[in-house]
C-alpha cells in the first residue's frame, strides 16, 4: 500500500498533480529538486517518488536521467499529462523578471519573446517555488500551472502561454522494487559503450530488431567523461522477465561496459 509519495515541491507542481493523479489517497511529502525526491525514494523516507522524465517539446528531463543512473532506485511506473502554462503574478507593475524552472521557460520560448523580450529570465528548482518568489515584488512573474495562482496570493495573467497546445509531460513513479509483469509493460535503460567502435550501437539495436521488440525512445547524454563519450537511454515494450527481452539483454551485457535497467513497469 502506498502512503507517502515525495514531490517536487512546494505545493502546486505538475508533479503534485501527476501524484495526486496516480495516488488520491497518499499523503505528499515536498522536495526542492528532482535528485532529492529520489534520494528520498533511495533512503525509504517515501514509498515513492513522482518526478518528470521526459517533455514533449524539450525532450528527456536531464536531472532526473542523471539521478535514476547514479542512485539504487527504479521505475515502476508512469503517467501523462497535459501540460498547460500559465504567466502569473501579483499584477500590479510592469514585468521586469520571469521565473520558472528551466523545462517550463523552454517550452514557453516564443511566448517570452513575443509579449516580454526584455524580461529577465531566472531559473528555479520548480514552478511553484518561481509562484512563490513572485509574490515577493510586483515587477516579478512565474510560469506555472493555474493552480499554483491561489496557493500564493497570485493572479492568472495569461493562460495557455506554452509553445504548443499538444505540450505534455511523462512523470515517473520511482520506487525500490521492480513490478511484475503484467502483458503491457515498457523497460528502461542505460546503456554505455566505452568509446563506441564503429557499428556497436548497431548491433546492439540488432539484438533487439532481430526478436521484435518495440523501441519507444533512444537518446544519447553525455557521459560527463569527454566530448563524445555517451550513455544511451533507451525504452523498449516488453518486461525484463519476458523471455524475448531476457536473451536480448543477456546479449547486449557481453558488448556493452554498463548495462543497468532503470525500470521494467506497466505502461501509462
Amino acid at each position: 500500500m502506498i502512503s507517502i509519495v515525495g514531490v517536487l515541491g512546494p505545493e502546486g507542481t505538475f508533479s503534485e498533480r501527476a501524484a495526486k493523479m496516480r495516488y488520491p489517497q497518499g499523503e505528499l511529502r515536498y522536495y526542492q529538486d528532482i535528485e532529492d525526491v529520489l534520494l528520498a525514494v533511495e533512503q525509504e523516507k517515501v514509498d515513492l517518488g513522482v518526478v518528470p522524465l521526459e517533455n514533449s517539446l524539450e525532450g528527456a528531463v536531464g536531472m532526473t536521467l542523471d539521478a535514476l543512473l547514479d542512485l539504487r532506485v527504479t521505475i515502476v511506473g508512469e503517467v501523462t499529462i497535459a501540460v498547460r502554462h500559465c504567466l502569473i503574478g501579483l499584477g500590479t507593475g510592469d514585468i521586469k523578471v520571469i521565473l520558472s524552472h528551466p523545462q517550463a521557460l523552454a517550452q514557453c520560448r516564443r511566448y517570452i519573446k513575443r509579449h516580454h523580450p526584455k524580461a529577465e529570465l531566472r531559473t528555479t528548482g520548480s514552478t511553484s517555488h518561481a509562484a512563490r518568489l513572485a509574490q515577493e515584488f510586483p515587477e516579478m512573474a512565474a510560469i506555472a500551472g493555474a493552480e499554483a495562482a491561489p496557493c500564493y496570493g497570485l493572479e492568472v495573467l495569461e493562460k495557455n502561454i506554452q509553445d504548443s497546445d499538444q505540450n505534455a509531460t511523462r512523470f515517473a513513479m520511482v520506487g525500490r522494487n521492480i513490478p511484475g509483469p503484467t502483458g503491457r509493460d515498457k523497460t528502461s535503460l542505460a546503456i554505455y559503450l566505452e568509446r563506441t567502435r564503429p557499428g556497436a550501437l548497431w548491433e546492439i539495436l540488432g539484438e533487439f530488431a532481430k526478436r521484435s521488440i518495440n523501441l519507444t525512445r533512444i537518446e544519447s547524454r553525455p557521459s560527463k567523461k569527454g566530448i563524445g563519450d555517451y550513455y544511451f537511454f533507451i525504452d523498449l515494450e516488453g518486461h525484463i522477465l519476458d523471455e524475448s527481452v531476457g536473451e536480448a539483454l543477456s546479449k547486449i551485457e557481453e558488448m556493452a561496459a554498463l548495462v543497468k535497467v532503470l525500470g521494467s513497469y506497466p505502461r501509462d
